[in-house]
């Protein structure tokens, strides 16, 4: 078993247990991922590099529990839209490889259009 799936299993049986699959259809798991998503963003918002920095470090515990719940709502949504995750991401990273060409992209971070 994939580390994936072993935490797609875990994620499941926590929201079973639970009796919350009633509540997560495609529309409001990809709500919820969004505001999850917005959460990470909050520790950052209105901080200059170096206290950007400094939060990180105050805050390290807070945003790394921010990042995995956004890791488990994809994984939730992924399961439920019966995506295998690990193929999906291996499937983009070959179409970033074709948009950013390594000859093209290095040390640039112009979108793939405009290179």
């Amino acid at each position: 078993m994939s580390d994936i799936q072993e935490l797609t299993e875990v994620i499941n049986q926590f929201f079973d247990e639970r009796d919350w699959k009633q509540f997560h259809n495609p529309k409001d798991m990809a709500i919820s991922l969004l505001l999850e998503a917005t959460e990470v963003l909050e520790h950052f918002q209105w901080k200059n590099e170096k206290e950007v920095q400094e939060h990180i470090k105050a805050h390290y515990s807070d945003i790394k529990d921010e990042i995995a719940d956004v890791a488990m709502n994809v994984f939730a949504l992924a399961h439920d839209l019966d995506i295998d995750l690990k193929e999906a991401m291996m499937a983009k990273m070959a179409k970033n490889r074709l948009k950013y060409p390594i000859e093209k992209a290095k040390g640039n971070n112009a979108k793939y259009t405009q290179l």
